[in-house]
């Protein structure tokens, strides 16, 4: 197993990058390559103690994509940045998936251009994972693509249906619509179109569609998909990232008040450490890109060593468990023959 690593990508690049990819390659028995400025990442492991060679490798990239870059034109302008080689790479068969913290406009419009998307795939679609009281909420799309046609929401079904079984380990996914009410009607017409298809994937036996989901039951567990246009699906991640920062710390202002609410803290750690775990996305590592001939996941751009340690898992569980090859494979079924002129 082979992981691409865009070494210079995130806020943390490339020290966290490098050592939390080293650590990976050392504790899940892979060969990780990283990507980027050579001299900087050799300083990088030699102040690790990551002896080089073995299952590190480097490979030099001199240039770096940058925030205030184009993300429609970032990847061609500069070929030989991290990304753009990691990229490269990837779609020659040189490793079995990429990982990059940086940009994700440019990851995305990158990945596109160059690794592609498996053929009969109109769109590919970012899906992160949201804790709930299952074993988490795979929301397709979150920003990808914010204007959607009925066959795109379908499709993004089938890639999370297939992603939640092999690598979340769901053996039947629970897929909803994100929707204004769990009523059946409910909707504009890009919804109330999807939710036809999806009622069809259902009745023929191969979608476990559950219905419309409101955003007030996202936490529920009632469902393992949730499947949304990019601008519904972003709207609903940024409000949930933010909410939860306000609540921690709001949280932690209150346990810290007095001696009093101090005790009471000190007897609720375990619980504490347990809920802010939950809500910590460094223990699940990053947002797959599915829909591509190959796997890309996009760690989020503050990225610790712990947060690329799971990203590399992430990887690692993709590749082997062959999602794209399943989405190939079930192709047949993502497709509806009448699709809007000019798709």
């Amino acid at each position: 197993m082979r992981i691409l690593i865009d070494a210079m990508g995130g806020d943390n690049a490339p020290e966290a990058v490098v050592r939390g990819a080293a650590a990976a390659a050392a504790e899940f028995g892979v060969d990780v390559v990283l990507i980027g400025q050579e001299e900087r990442i050799r300083s990088v492991l030699s102040a690790a103690h990551v002896p080089e060679g073995g299952r590190v490798s480097v490979v030099d990239a001199p240039e770096v994509i940058t925030m205030e870059d184009d993300p429609a034109t970032a990847v061609r302008r500069k070929k030989n940045a991290s990304m753009s080689v990691m990229l490269q790479m990837l779609s020659r068969g040189e490793g079995d998936a990429a990982i990059s913290a940086g940009s994700t406009g440019a990851l995305l419009s990158g990945a596109t251009l160059t690794v592609r998307r498996i053929p009969g795939v109109r769109r590919a679609c970012f899906a992160p994972v949201i804790p709930n009281e299952g074993k988490g909420l795979l929301l397709a799309d979150c920003g990808a693509n914010s204007e959607c046609t009925p066959e795109y929401l379908l499709q993004f079904a089938y890639l999370a249906d297939i992603y939640a079984r092999e690598v979340m380990g769901i053996a039947s996914p629970r897929i909803a619509l994100l929707n204004i009410g769990a009523e059946d009607s409910k909707g504009g017409e890009l919804q109330k179109q999807t939710f036809a298809l999806l009622q069809a994937e259902k009745e023929a036996g191969r979608l476990n569609f559950v219905g419309n989901l409101e955003s007030s039951a996202i936490f529920s567990g009632v469902a393992d998909v949730a499947v949304a246009d990019g601008f519904a699906g972003n709207v609903l991640l940024k409000s949930i990232e933010g909410t939860a920062k306000f609540l921690m710390s709001r949280l932690k202002a209150a346990m810290t008040k007095n001696t009093k609410n101090k005790l009471a803290a000190l007897a609720l750690r375990d619980d504490l450490a347990a809920l802010k775990g939950m809500l910590d996305a460094s223990e699940v590592g990053g947002t797959p890109l599915l829909g591509l001939r190959r796997c890309v996941i996009k760690a989020h751009g503050s990225s610790d060593e712990r947060a690329i340690r799971s990203a590399v898992l992430q990887a690692v569980r993709c590749a082997e468990r062959d999602v794209t090859g399943i989405i190939e494979k079930n192709i047949g079924f993502m497709r509806i023959e009448k699709t809007q002129e000019g798709e």
